[in-house]
């Protein structure tokens, strides 16, 4: 199998790190050698942060370069603007249709860019979903991450049931209900 290279894209508290260690699980039990190689940059203080999963037969580096990004997961707006270059010709983003205003537009400095999704969709393939409306409907924002890996889930060669597996052995027992039900919203969302 040819390397498929996934960039998953946010900012610090909205999960990421959780996504890519489902992603990475998954690949993982369906055979492949995968790498990860997490980029943090001021994440908490809700700076960019950013992560790589490539996987295959047979994956020498984690770092995913500029034009090899098979899917840009997004989970904010800016950010999936921001990894635009890193995508592939006839790659795919799936975004997570909200904004999270940086600090730059917080403090007035800079304005937050307008129709980023319109932008993006004249560029390439893109499934922009309402992740953290799904979220609250399995019952809280904390769950847009599984959410998103479920819309993800269904463009990958990886079946249903072994998201569903690696999900109840990733997520604490706590939580495993909430997630399955966003991973759920998130696989059946078409978009």
């Amino acid at each position: 199998m040819a390397t498929k290279n996934i960039m998953i894209v946010g900012v610090g508290g909205q999960g990421t790190l959780l996504a890519s260690r489902i992603l990475g699980n998954a690949v993982i039990r369906e055979g492949y050698d995968v790498k990860v190689s997490e980029v943090h940059g001021m994440s908490q203080r809700g700076g960019s942060v950013v992560t790589y999963v490539k996987y295959g037969d047979k994956v020498f580096s984690p770092i995913i370069d500029k034009g090899e990004a098979d899917i840009i997961l997004a989970f904010e707006r800016l950010e999936a603007m921001r990894a635009l270059p890193f995508l592939k010709k006839g790659g795919k983003i799936i975004l997570n249709d909200r904004a999270i205003a940086p600090m730059p537009v917080i403090t007035g400095a800079a304005q937050y860019p307008q129709n980023i999704v319109e932008d993006l969709s004249k560029l390439t393939d893109i499934t922009a979903v309402d992740a953290l409306a799904l979220s609250l409907e399995a019952g809280s924002s904390k769950a847009v991450n599984v959410v998103l890996i479920g819309v993800l889930a269904k463009s990958t060669d990886i079946s249903k049931d072994v998201w569903l597996e690696v999900i109840k052995q990733t997520v604490p027992e706590k939580f495993l209900e909430l997630n399955l039900k966003a991973f759920e919203l998130g696989y059946a969302y078409e978009g």
